[in-house]
């Protein structure tokens, strides 16, 4: 990231009394436009697909809760309605109608949800690998046993320490780690915005551990197509070639939508926006432009 380009300014607001903070790259008078990060992520994950659009379009990029410098949950609160509460709150204080909303992962399928509930104030949908766990992982066992495996998970969170890692360089090796297809520039992007400093000299992860806790309730397909078939503006699904995510077009789910287009990226694992950014950026400009 470039040394004179200046940076978003930063904002709070709040959702169930949880302080939460966005970030906003300026031209107010541009269309608006949403990036919501995934899961274990923050909102300056989106830098570069902002600094690519921010000339055309006033956008903003949210910390969900539990993520980067929103607060934590009280009680571990993460669920997707909650997530998905949250930027309706943040979309209702801002007033920013109709916008366009780019969502990864856990992102996507907010904004998926959020287009489904109020499709008329939503302009374009961009969802990379945002409508849940392939089939295969839907069926996880009966009720009670999810619910004890649960519940076992959630106290073993409670024990758990975030881990310290004792130079920011170590950190970044961890990201590196974890996606081995960022560039060492990116690496280091994430990492700094990613943690915080400790009065030790070490480094946490910003996120709060409980968001990694998988809900007892099964995943509901059904439920989700029937907001995904209220969906009426264009929308495009995209999916990395080399990712864990199922194709949509294969399995069924982009039937739900009424106007989508699915494009499966080369060379891309589950973070397409940063393994092929040049490819992702192309083909958002060009669906924006296309159905703008």
């Amino acid at each position: 990231m470039a040394e004179h380009v200046v940076g978003p300014t930063s904002h709070y607001y709040y959702s169930q009394r949880l302080k939460l903070h966005y970030v906003d790259w300026g031209n107010a008078h541009k269309p608006p436009m949403l990036l919501i990060h995934g899961g274990r992520d923050h909102a300056r994950s989106w830098d570069w697909v902002a600094l690519a659009l921010r000339e055309d379009y006033h956008i903003i990029a949210p910390d969900l809760r539990g993520h980067g410098d929103s607060e934590w949950a009280r009680g571990s609160q993460y669920a997707l309605i909650d997530y998905v509460l949250d930027i309706a709150q943040l979309l209702e204080q801002l007033q920013l109608f109709p916008i366009v909303l780019i969502g990864h992962s856990l992102g996507g399928a907010i904004a998926c949800q959020y287009s489904g509930i109020y499709p008329e104030r939503v302009k374009q949908l961009v969802a990379i690998e945002g409508l849940g766990p392939p089939l295969e992982q839907l069926r996880r066992g009966p009720a009670h046993q999810r619910m004890q495996q649960w519940i076992a998970q959630m106290r073993a969170f409670a024990g758990r320490h975030p881990r310290r890692y004792p130079t920011l360089e170590a950190a970044v090796q961890r990201m590196q780690e974890a996606n081995p297809r960022l560039t060492a520039e990116q690496a280091w992007h994430l990492t700094v915005h990613g943690t915080y400093r400790n009065e030790d000299g070490t480094y946490t992860w910003k996120f709060d551990n409980y968001v990694r806790a998988h809900s007892p309730y099964e995943f509901n397909l059904e439920e989700a197509k029937s907001l995904w078939r209220r969906i009426t503006c264009p929308t495009l699904l995209l999916r990395g070639t080399e990712s864990w995510a199922s194709d949509p077009l294969l399995d069924g789910r982009a039937s739900a939508f009424q106007n989508a287009r699915c494009v499966n990226v080369p060379g891309a694992g589950h973070w397409v926006h940063h393994d092929r950014l040049e490819e992702f950026l192309r083909l958002v400009r060009d669906f924006l432009k296309e159905t703008g």
